[in-house]
């Protein structure tokens, strides 16, 4: 598809394809996410939505968990249409996390989380683990509908 070099160009293809999948959420009570893991050739190595298999799950938790092995490939980028997160009211691992600890190097995404749920840190908390993290807001007018879709947004 596009390289996995970090461009604008290579960014803003993978940031379409999240927009895809977003779509394809099934309906539900929390946002509508897409996210792509990207390796550093540029090869999609997963890919996920919200709830792709379970009311709870999230859109970087799915691609995550698609991936055959504890560790991506050192360069691997998540491509998602919103803020990973840094806590979950259910108790469940955040993504901000699970993305640490898959030695994910960068990650781009479209959206903040909005503070509907809980209070978005997940770049923050990506950050300080020494992630590479990159927001687009280009694409903010086509994303905002569809991630509050099911939550009257």
């Amino acid at each position: 598809m596009a390289d996995g070099s970090g461009s604008a160009s290579a960014d803003q293809v993978w940031l379409q394809r999240c927009i895809e999948l977003a779509r394809t959420c099934p309906p539900g009570s929390t946002f509508s996410v897409g996210a792509v893991l990207v390796g550093p050739d540029g090869s999609e190595l997963a890919s996920g939505c919200s709830r792709a298999t379970g009311p709870a799950v999230h859109a970087e938790e799915s691609a995550l968990a698609q991936f055959a092995g504890d560790r991506v490939p050192p360069g691997s980028t998540m491509y998602s249409t919103l803020e990973p997160c840094g806590r979950r009211l259910s108790g469940a691992v955040p993504c901000a996390q699970r993305i640490l600890a898959a030695g994910v190097s960068r990650v781009v995404y479209v959206l903040d989380e909005p503070p509907t749920f809980v209070d978005g840190t997940g770049a923050e908390q990506l950050r300080a683990g020494g992630v590479e993290v990159v927001l687009l807001p280009a694409l903010q007018d086509v994303v905002r509908p569809i991630t509050m879709r099911d939550l009257g947004g």
